[in-house]
């Protein structure tokens, strides 16, 4: 691989022309990243679910008082 000049981490691979970053630490950071915000995505739209959930009930209950 041949190096990008004036960047330490990128190569350039030699068969595909393809720029590839060598930085482990930085792609395994950013793994991390998307992992902890899918994890939060999946917990808000539960949380969403759940309201939804509240909210019908509680609709369900006011309409049983006042009829």
């Amino acid at each position: 691989m041949i190096p990008v000049e004036g960047h330490k981490n990128l190569y350039r691979d030699e068969n595909s022309n393809a720029i590839v970053n060598t930085d482990h630490a930085a792609y395994n950071d950013y793994i991390n990243t998307r992992r902890i915000n899918s994890d939060k995505q999946v917990e808000l739209d539960q949380m969403k679910s759940e309201i939804e959930t509240l909210k019908s009930m509680l609709n369900d209950l006011a309409s049983k008082i006042t009829s």
